[in-house]
């Protein structure tokens, strides 16, 4: 199946999404406002030490203290984990962010550090070498371990990736003798940072996600922003991977003219609909998210069990796909709908780790409980993407959410795209007071405004009693207006 990717940017915040297809399967956003640091180096101190939880507490410039595990403090092999505690209150230590704050709880940190490239991880001083768990092959495996103890420095280790499966052996020299650069680099920089300062800041999410996907089996890649790419064409060395670059210049906003946006604004929904008429419905607590499977509408064209059977196994194709979409992380707990014949039972439970096994996060099945349910473990790096999406809601305080400032200025950007592609001059605005102070101070359409809208012209009326997510677009060719007193003319 066709695979493309599609990268953006808006508003100080990275979009990135990979579709299979026309179906999105991965999408991702970094906020500028959200919390995602995970691989970013800072110079921490340590502020408390914990012998019975076997862990340590670091300030290192964040909101909350970071959690440092005695097992991610270097010591030798034989160390017992009781002693790898060697750090004390006041201490001053370089830390990497291994977990982004999530929620109510801070940030994981290690202090053995590593540096993620495309072919493989380094791993300075720390004598190990490992290939990716995705390689199953006992043979390449140990060809790809012979291969890392040729390219690795003494005294460093090395993990091998998917892709170094592919890779030329001068093509690996190089990329371990470039990360070895970047962390001598890290430790000039940390001796002259005070504390809480940030040593390294890890790649945003288009080269993540670059790096981490195999750009072989990849289509396209379309870029909505000139800034970033630019980025990415410097990144790519060979001619085939440029080919595969495809800068996005369409009259409507790129993740509309692909029918991105609607899909992204389905993650928002607690239900999901099936092909089959089945329906899914998934509800998150604190500790775990549960999803319901429904046989709704579809009714099958054999008995009962065979019915069931064909539903489960259509839920487990979707739900593997939704958790990787919608960035779900922690306990998930599955109520598929019950099955008489064990056969059916184990077949499904194939299905559903067969499906999971296409997820990047590591994914692990417990099995069927007593009760029928099915539950499931996803490593869970940062937010979901309904938090990252949406806010607190100002009207119930707090007890619902609506969309985020910027995702809701993204879609004003969407219709104001879509109005000026049907032949209008002019575009008026009528949104929400809060919303508009905003777009204003973040500047979030200046760069539209002095580029491709620089003939237009968008005139903006806010209204103190407008929900945050109500807003109207309207076009107009006329050359004298009429408008209230309290419109304004954007930028």
């Amino acid at each position: 199946m066709q695979k493309n990717m599609y990268f953006d940017y808006f508003g100080g915040d990275c979009f990135a999404a990979v579709t299979e297809g026309d179906r999105l399967v991965e999408f991702h956003l970094d906020s500028a406002g959200a919390s995602d640091i995970s691989g970013n180096i800072y110079k921490g101190r340590v502020v408390n030490v914990v012998g019975g939880m076997q862990a340590a507490f670091v300030a290192f410039g964040q909101p909350k203290n970071g959690y440092l595990y005695a097992g991610d403090i270097p010591a030798g092999v034989d160390v017992p984990l009781s002693e790898k505690l060697n750090v004390k209150v006041g201490d001053e230590v370089m830390v990497q962010v291994s977990k982004s704050p999530i929620g109510t709880k801070g940030a994981r940190v290690s202090m053995n550090l590593s540096f993620v490239g495309k072919n493989l991880i380094y791993l300075p001083n720390l004598p190990f070498l490992g290939v990716s768990r995705k390689i199953t092959d006992e043979n390449e495996r140990a060809h790809l371990l012979s291969v890392a103890e040729k390219v690795r420095f003494a005294g460093d280790g090395l993990i091998m990736r998917t892709n170094a499966r592919n890779a030329e052996l001068r093509i690996l020299k190089e990329e371990v003798r470039y990360l070895k650069g970047l962390y001598l680099s890290v430790l000039e920089t940390y001796k002259e940072a005070k504390v809480g300062d940030l040593i390294y800041r890890d790649a945003d999410v288009h080269i993540r996600l670059l790096r981490d996907i195999d750009i072989s089996s990849v289509n396209k890649i379309y870029v909505g922003s000139s800034t970033v790419y630019k980025r990415i064409e410097k990144m790519f060395k060979k001619a085939n991977q440029k080919n595969k670059l495809v800068l996005y210049d369409g009259p409507r906003e790129m993740f509309d003219a692909f029918g991105l946006e609607k899909q992204v604004y389905e993650l928002l929904s607690t239900r999901v609909e099936l092909e089959s008429g089945a329906y899914l419905i998934f509800d998150k607590t604190e500790a775990l998210t549960v999803i319901d499977v429904n046989t709704g509408k579809f009714t099958g064209e054999s008995a009962l069990e065979e019915t069931v059977f064909e539903t489960n196994l259509l839920a487990a194709k979707e739900i593997a796909r939704q958790v990787r979409l919608r960035n779900v992380g922690g306990i998930v707990v599955v109520d598929f709908i019950d099955m008489v014949k064990e056969e059916h039972r184990a077949k499904l439970l194939e299905e559903l780790e067969r499906c999971l096994r296409e997820d990047r996060a590591k994914c692990n099945i417990e099995g069927i409980s007593g009760l029928g349910l099915v539950s499931f473990t996803r490593r869970k790096y940062k937010d979901d993407n309904k938090v990252m999406l949406t806010k607190s809601c100002p009207y119930c305080k707090g007890s619902g959410v609506v969309l985020s400032d910027t995702y809701i200025a993204f879609k004003i950007k969407i219709a104001l795209k879509n109005c000026f592609a049907n032949g209008y001059e002019n575009a008026i605005v009528e949104l929400n007071a809060g919303i508009f102070a905003q777009i204003l101070s973040k500047r979030m359409f200046s760069h539209a405004v002095t580029g491709e809208w620089r003939n237009k012209r968008v005139y903006m009326i806010p209204h103190k009693t407008f929900h945050e997510e109500h807003f109207t677009v309207r076009g107009d060719n006329n050359s004298v207006l009429t408008l209230p007193d309290t419109a304004q003319l954007l930028y």
